[in-house]
């Protein structure tokens, strides 16, 4: 590309939400172009991806304007209905049902992979300049423009660049952006199994001195089946990545109370480390970052894609302004307010989590006098309620 062939906004890294950026940008009608390390594998039925989200009715409406939500849903999405959260020390339990909000569901249990999927088939048809497999070797900006010199030496001079490359963004880091990280020392371990009692399309969550413990509902199984998301001490996630299935099934029965019955393996075993971080700015020059280049929180309200895609959304509603008036897409003006106001929601979203980690992680006298009724007086408050899950919901 010449010095003189510029296009509108060039995006680092396709996973859930950078190609969901990069299909809204370019349905939007902006010359987008995208940049991956590597093509995602096809998404396969019998395949399940042991990373699934809670994903929110606001995303889904996102995904839906894309294009490419009923795609999602028909070929493996698990509405949830319900949401049952209680604490192991004992007092009460907060619930919520979707009866309650007058609606159909809560939300969907969906998989990492098929939400990439089904977002790639859409891009080519979208006009985006996809580059694969690439990676991001320099970058440089000036006034006007940022370039970035890819490792097979191609050169993308663009107006704007999103960093949207994970919560270790080369990007970010080349366009001088820190972070404030905090390392929680615990492990989110994940696997499916089945169980004897049916899942009721609810989100079973256990709060346990070692880490919250929940099974999310998963389609298929006749309600049968549930991925499980376990949070461990480093050292007691990699010994239960260790033991047969018999042992870790015999744990993983005692730290659920039996609560659905008896369990059966039907999957391996995976455990990523855990951490909060955030980017001290959302914008530096002609580089804004997104997703977890901007944002790493803890999984226990299984928010971290609803952040992210709501990043995009928000800047897709900042991007529509200016190209309705003619400007250009990277002026610190068009980002100033958009930054802004991600920046404080997702940190407010992430210490939030981090504060309910703390609160609930641990075996502490007072700590455990407080949680039950703690949660029994949210769920006795009915207004309460609503505001939690409306902000969930991003409603």
């Amino acid at each position: 590309m010449s010095r003189r062939d510029a296009i509108d906004i060039a995006i680092v890294g396709a996973g859930v939400v950078g190609a969901a950026a990069a299909l809204a940008l370019a349905r939007d009608g902006w010359q987008v172009a995208l940049v991956e390390a590597r093509e995602p594998a096809r998404w396969r039925a019998e395949a399940p991806d042991l990373r699934v989200y809670a994903f929110a009715p606001d995303n889904a409406a996102l995904l839906a304007d894309l294009g490419v939500w009923d795609g999602i849903a028909a070929a493996r999405a698990q509405p949830y209905r319900r949401m049952r959260v209680w604490d192991a020390a004992g007092g009460d339990e907060l619930r919520f049902d979707a009866d309650a909000f007058g609606r159909r569901e809560l939300g969907w249990i969906v998989e990492n992979g098929l939400l990439v999927d089904r977002l790639w088939q859409a891009l080519s048809g979208a006009g985006v300049r996809l580059s694969c497999p690439a990676q991001l070797a320099t970058l440089e900006q000036d006034g006007a423009h940022a370039t970035l010199e890819l490792d097979d030496s191609t050169r993308l001079r663009a107006r704007l660049v999103l960093a949207a490359d994970g919560g270790e963004s080369k990007l970010r880091s080349l366009a001088g952006i820190e972070t404030y990280t905090h390392d929680y020392t615990q492990s989110g371990l994940v696997a499916f199994v089945d169980h004897a009692a049916s899942h009721e399309a609810t989100c079973w969550q256990r709060f346990l001195p070692t880490g919250p413990l929940a099974f999310l509902p998963f389609a298929g199984e006749d309600g049968h089946r549930s991925s499980i998301v376990w949070t461990l001490p480093e050292a007691e996630a990699l010994r239960l990545l260790q033991v047969d299935d018999a042992a870790f099934l015999r744990e993983l029965d005692a730290a659920f109370a039996g609560t659905l019955g008896a369990l059966r393996a039907v999957s391996k075993r995976a455990a990523f480390p855990l951490r909060r971080q955030l980017a001290q700015q959302y914008v530096a020059g002609r580089v804004a970052v997104i997703g977890d280049a901007a944002h790493v929180v803890h999984p226990l309200a299984g928010q971290g894609v609803n952040l992210g895609l709501r990043d995009v959304g928000a800047l897709r509603a900042a991007l529509r302004r200016q190209r309705g008036a003619g400007r250009d897409p990277g002026a610190a003006t068009a980002l100033a307010r958009w930054a802004r106001e991600r920046r404080s929601e997702n940190a407010v979203a992430a210490y939030s989590f981090d504060g309910l980690n703390k609160l609930f992680s641990n075996d502490a006298v007072l700590a455990s006098l407080a949680r039950g009724p703690l949660l029994g007086l949210v769920g006795k408050f009915p207004p309460l309620r609503h505001a939690f899950w409306r902000h969930a919901a991003g409603l």
